[in-house]
């Protein structure tokens, strides 16, 4: 089979390393995979097809573009139309979509170009935007517009940011008479919270499975590391926190609010923070920018004591997978599918901080071994499934 994957991003952050891992499972099961992407630096092994036909510009221009007219998707016309002529050349014969949002490509120009050719479509769903007017997640604000018309975005000032029009109404219609439109396509999704919010949506006509995530579980294991001596805490105990970027949504400022709360024994470490970040954040919190060096970052979370995902909105986090594979256990808000890979002991409700410190408390007074399916978790497991949905689109 040739498989070709569309994603924002390969090899980096979650969605680019599961695009990558099937990828690789492909290819040692003998089977030809490119992947196309369209932001930052991919990895020599997967640098396959990049969609943009300029450095970082256009990505750039198509931001500011939607930042004034929420037209996020719908613009980079040109190098769309440049990239479909490379899917004429490759001739596949499963297109699977991941993240088709992020200032890269046109989904218009893909979709009508989707809509005539005879290829199965696999498309694994990573959030909500898929089906929304704007935003990527409706739950954040509790919103039920996506069901039937989305208007009046309450959140056009959230990624993808809007500063000026709501277009929300006449993005739904188009993407729904866009992404309606497909002869032979199935939705994926990592979680069962986001296969309800699916099967809610006008994507329901499709079938829809889940997938979890996987992980690499030969390099997130538990590791040796002088973490703790480097950064002088070889007496306190870590709370940890990654990210691929840090905001609001993924807890920045309840994790500003906790390093207030907790006793000094404790000390807080997050994983992603940008300059401007590091520079604003209290002295008492060590901030480290991001690692695209998975072992490097198995190392922290074996450092860790307890990791704590204070998100408010999310899918299917592999953060949540990799730090119990390093032997660290999870505590989470109660936000859509994190729940999902986390014992029910340890979810929290958003924004109480004191039941966090509380579960902080009781997980580092014990020993820090716990158990995890490894097998379960493992992504040669998981994405192996793909490997099957793919042959029935083939019959």
């Amino acid at each position: 089979m040739k498989i070709l994957q569309i994603n924002s991003v390969v090899g980096i952050k979650s969605t680019g390393r599961i695009c990558a891992d099937i990828a690789d499972i492909l290819r040692e099961n003998g089977h030809d995979c490119l992947i196309a992407y369209g932001r930052e630096k991919a990895a020599e092994k997967y640098k396959d097809i990049c969609i943009r036909t300029d450095s970082t510009i256009g990505v750039k221009m198509h931001a500011l573009q939607s930042r004034i007219f929420d037209n996020a998707g719908f613009t980079r016309k040109k190098a769309t139309k440049k990239f479909i002529e490379k899917i004429r050349q490759y001739k596949p014969d499963i297109i699977h979509l991941h993240n088709i949002h992020g200032y890269y490509i046109n989904v218009e120009e893909l979709f009508l170009y989707l809509q005539q050719v005879d290829i199965p479509i696999v498309w694994t769903l990573h959030d909500c935007w898929a089906f929304t007017g704007h935003c990527t997640y409706p739950s954040r604000i509790n919103c039920e517009k996506w069901r039937q018309q989305c208007f009046n975005c309450e959140q056009k000032n959230n990624y993808p940011i809007s500063k000026v029009v709501d277009a929300s109404r006449n993005n739904y219609n188009l993407k729904k008479r866009l992404f309606t439109n497909i002869k032979n396509m199935s939705i994926i999704t990592p979680s069962e919270w986001l296969a309800g919010f699916a099967k809610a949506s006008f994507l329901s006509k499709y079938p829809i499975e889940v997938i979890h995530n996987g992980i690499d579980t030969e390099v997130f294991v538990y590791r040796e590391s002088d973490f703790k001596n480097k950064y002088l805490i070889a007496n306190r105990k870590i709370v940890l926190g990654v990210a691929s970027s840090w905001g609001k949504t993924k807890g920045l400022n309840d994790f500003i609010l906790l390093s207030q709360k907790l006793k000094k024994e404790y000390c807080i470490v997050l994983v992603g923070i940008n300059k401007k970040q590091k520079n604003l954040l209290p002295k008492n919190i060590i901030a480290i920018e991001q690692t695209n060096s998975p072992i490097e970052l198995a190392e922290i979370y074996s450092a860790a004591d307890v990791f704590v995902n204070l998100t408010y909105a999310d899918n299917y986090p592999t953060v949540n997978l990799e730090a119990q594979a390093c032997g660290t256990p999870v505590i989470t808000y109660k936000t859509g599918g994190s729940i999902e890979s986390v014992p029910a002991s340890q979810i929290v409700e958003q924004g109480d901080l004191e039941g966090v410190i509380k579960l902080i408390a009781e997980i580092c007074e014990k020993d820090k071994y716990m158990l995890f399916e490894r097998d379960v978790f493992d992504r040669r497991k998981t994405f192996e499934k793909y490997l099957d949905i793919y042959k029935a689109k083939m019959v």
